[in-house]
């Protein structure tokens, strides 16, 4: 190996000597030999680069002005070597844990607080990879569950060709988008067709599935004095064959604002997301955490306009008048 180190340094000595001798002599270092073969061959490499990248001098060429005037405010201040520009700080994600505290004192949700600071509003927040679903998980543990919920059914197809509805799996998500419950569903008719190329249900999912009676019983208890968001609402509930008032209701497709991005009766989910929120769904098989999460996220960023038309839709009932003696007309 030193034989071989040796012979490349003669090498690149004589390649050396026979450049500089065509260039206007260079003021050189004292020989770096005593750093050893290695750290010398590094400088001189670096010097042979120098050399090539620096321009030979010409009497008769003018001295090339500076590219930049000197500035007295590019100087970095005595003691300080950064700059004296100073960068905006990005505004941290969440709320201040006293503004948390006092909002508890003062009896005020997490979701009005998230609502007054537009938290979690962008799709990333609620559709990111980071946050992916757990299919079959059940209730979801310890998450304190606020006024409104997300939800989104699957279906397989029962009865004569397979053209009925059947529950075959739900999702619900809370105003943050979190996963609050997911589980498969046993159908209790024969399934004629599993649609898994949109349902994404296969009869593999079958063997830890819950049945009809538990589910519908666990998501009736979550849905109890909550409003329920999500896309064609009241087809998920006929097939948990659950009931729910059209005021505690929050309906993506029956929202006026959206009408414009349907070509029949509604517009689609995924138009929808791709139109308001730019992110593509139902590419392939559908996925129902991911459909509840998208239902919630354009209720939340048009949540102002949904309140009104809601509060027009269904006017609270206005104080009887108190009885007094009729008068008479005259």
């Amino acid at each position: 190996m030193a034989t071989e180190l040796s012979s490349n340094w003669k090498k690149l000595q004589a390649k050396i000597k026979a450049e500089s001798a065509s260039k206007p002599a260079v003021k050189r270092k004292a020989d770096d030999s005593a750093l050893g073969h290695r750290e010398g061959l590094k400088k001189k490499q670096k010097h042979q680069h120098d050399q090539k990248a620096k321009p030979t001098k010409s009497p008769t060429s003018a001295p090339k002005p500076p590219s930049k005037p000197p500035n007295s405010k590019d100087k970095p201040l005595m003691g300080n070597t950064q700059s004296s520009k100073i960068d905006p700080v990005p505004p941290k994600h969440g709320v201040a844990p006293s503004l948390a505290l006092w909002a508890a004192d003062n009896d005020i949700s997490p979701e009005s607080i998230a609502e007054a600071y537009g938290l979690g509003l962008h799709s990333s927040s609620l559709l990111s990879k980071d946050n992916a679903a757990r299919p079959n998980e059940g209730l979801a543990p310890n998450l304190e569950l606020g006024k409104y919920l997300g939800i989104d059914c699957e279906m397989v197809g029962v009865g004569e060709g397979g053209h009925d509805d059947a529950l075959a799996r739900v999702s619900v998500v809370d105003f943050h988008g979190r996963q609050v419950y997911d589980s498969y569903v046993k159908p209790r008719e024969r399934v004629v067709d599993w649609r898994t190329h949109v349902s994404g249900v296969a009869p593999k999912h079958m063997a830890k599935a819950r049945t009809f009676d538990e589910v519908q019983g666990q998501i009736a208890e979550l849905m109890k004095g909550r409003i329920i968001v999500g896309h064609d609402v009241k087809h998920d509930l006929r097939v948990l064959e659950l009931d729910r008032p059209s005021k505690m209701i929050r309906d993506t497709a029956k929202f006026s604002g959206f009408r414009k991005f349907g070509h029949g009766p509604k517009p689609a989910l995924r138009v929808l997301a791709r139109e308001l929120l730019g992110v593509e769904i139902q590419t392939g098989q559908h996925s129902s955490i991911e459909d509840a999460r998208v239902a919630m996220l354009l209720f939340r960023k048009h949540k102002p306009a949904f309140d009104m038309e809601h509060a027009n839709r269904y006017p609270d009932e206005k104080p009887k008048k108190a009885k007094g003696k009729k008068t008479k007309k005259r």
